[in-house]
């Protein structure tokens, strides 16, 4: 396969990758569900394909870890790594932000200074990944090997201009970057406050200070079978919420030219922490609304989002809309112990998905309307701010996406106003 940049780009040399950098493949085939004792007390990190298609540009945070037996089975890379995924998520690619250990589906590429560097590979790799998978499809498990990777062949520039491009690329995804180290900031903020007032029960009363420890009362709660401050009650979901399921519209509308309505069946139909669906159907069927709560119910359980639009909701996905708008955070926390919840109890090699009456029956603890309102208050700032960087996170990878392939084919010159 050969890549070419424009004709008018002389100082642009033919490459294969191996020219390029050193190329190296995971090592360990373990997963830690089928040998889980490779895992148990484990210290070095290791991250998956999936975690490799979820970042944005840098790995930095991971789920599983290996032990001292279980490192035996692989080896550590260097922070900036780039890793490219070879099975499942094919030609996904991001760097290491500290070292860790990935499998034998994942590749680890380290530039040649003098030729390139991981950053600029990392964008080769987002230019040419629709190509790549397009080319693997249809074969049996969709995977690719290290041969194939070597052997690819394109056009890119000198090392001082690739630099460049990388300087103009690497901008928007750092404030990417930037604004989802603010968001899990917030987030733990919230989680902080949501605690406060709703685990240890420390919210102010009427004088300003901590209800519980203060001597505020608390009344035995036979379903929750445990004590709960005066006044509070616990309800069902569906008394204080609309739950919607998708429903997948016909395949025969669906449409790659934007005509309807975005489309959202599961985990691919996000983005950096929002939702954007890439196929759109001409005739919706079960719809959210902004500032819905929208969370996959498919196979993959959680991806729990507000909707900034209106959206079809597929088969592998539902809504949540809250009855009062002073709700919408209490909601989103239930939600989020929700589908823990259903995770803890999903056994086995299929993964149950989340049912309507798994919904709309989740307990949900609500306190009276003048607290309500106070928590309401206090920590919707902290959302609006998040669900904010997510759209400006969107705008940014837009931005990032158009230029991308007019950088790599030489069409717009860095520091230039005119064509190439």
């Amino acid at each position: 396969m050969r890549f070419n940049a424009s004709k008018f780009n002389e100082h642009w040399e033919d490459k294969v990758l191996n020219d390029l950098g050193a190329f190296n493949r995971g090592k360990s085939r373990h997963r830690p569900r089928n040998d889980p004792a490779l895992f148990d007390d484990g210290k070095y990190p290791l991250i998956q394909t999936g975690e490799i298609k979820a970042a944005n540009l840098f790995i930095n945070r991971h789920t599983d870890t290996y032990n001292d037996f279980g490192l035996a089975q692989s080896k550590i890379w260097p922070k900036d790594t780039l890793c490219i995924t070879i099975a499942a998520n094919i030609a996904e690619t991001a760097l290491l932000d500290y070292p860790m250990c990935f499998p034998d589906s994942v590749v680890g590429f380290n530039a040649y200074p003098e030729e390139s560097s991981e950053l600029f590979m990392h964008y080769v790799f987002t230019y040419i990944r629709r190509a790549i998978q397009n080319s693997a499809s249809g074969s049996i498990q969709d995977n690719i090997n290290i041969e194939y990777l070597t052997g690819l062949k394109f056009k890119i520039p000198l090392k001082p201009y690739q630099d460049k491009i990388v300087a103009v690329l690497a901008t928007l995804d750092k404030k990417i970057e930037l604004n989802n180290q603010i968001n899990d900031e917030l987030e733990v903020m919230a989680k902080t406050l949501y605690d406060y007032w709703f685990v240890q029960f420390e919210f102010p009363d009427e004088n300003g200070k901590p209800y519980k420890s203060s001597g505020g009362k608390m009344a035995y709660n036979e379903t929750l079978k445990r004590e709960i401050p005066e006044g509070w009650e616990v309800k069902e979901l569906q008394s204080i919420a609309q739950n919607i399921m998708g429903q997948s519209p016909k395949g025969e509308t669906y449409n790659n030219d934007k005509k309807g309505l975005p489309l959202l069946n599961g985990p691919a139909d996000y983005n950096n922490g929002a939702l954007y669906g890439t196929v759109y159907t001409t005739e919706p069927t079960r719809l959210c609304q902004k500032d819905d709560l929208v969370l996959c119910i498919r196979a993959t359980i959680g991806n729990l989002v507000y909707a900034e639009s209106e959206f079809c909701l597929g088969r592998g996905v539902a809504a949540v809309r809250p009855k009062q708008k002073e709700l919408s955070e209490l909601i989103y926390f239930i939600l989020i112990q929700e589908i823990e919840r259903f995770k803890r109890q999903a056994t086995g090699s299929i993964i149950k998905g989340i049912t309507k009456d798994d919904l709309t029956m989740s307990r949900c603890l609500t306190p009276n309307n003048c607290q309500l309102k106070k928590f309401h208050e206090l920590i919707k700032p902290i959302f609006d701010k998040i669900r904010n960087n997510k759209k400006e996170n969107l705008c940014l990878k837009e931005l990032r996406d158009w230029l991308l392939p007019m950088l790599m084919n030489g069409q717009v010159k860095v520091g230039s106003n005119e064509s190439a």
